[in-house]
């Protein structure tokens, strides 16, 4: 399994809580209501700030 920086741990973490807040926002503008989808895009922005994270699966494209 891949291992995480402890930034992009934050960066996961965060995404998660504004989603729970509901003011989390897809690319599109909509709101996040999706688990995975949080994840994902806590670690984009972890990747987009230099921290160590997995290289995305061709799956979630």
């Amino acid at each position: 399994m891949a291992k995480y920086s402890p930034k992009a741990s934050e960066k996961v973490g965060k995404a998660m809580h504004e989603m729970k807040e509901g003011t989390l926002k897809s690319g599109s503008g909509k709101k996040v209501t999706n688990r995975q989808q949080a994840v994902a895009i806590g670690l984009s922005e972890a990747r987009r700030a230099g921290a160590k994270a997995p290289k995305q699966s061709g799956s979630a494209r």
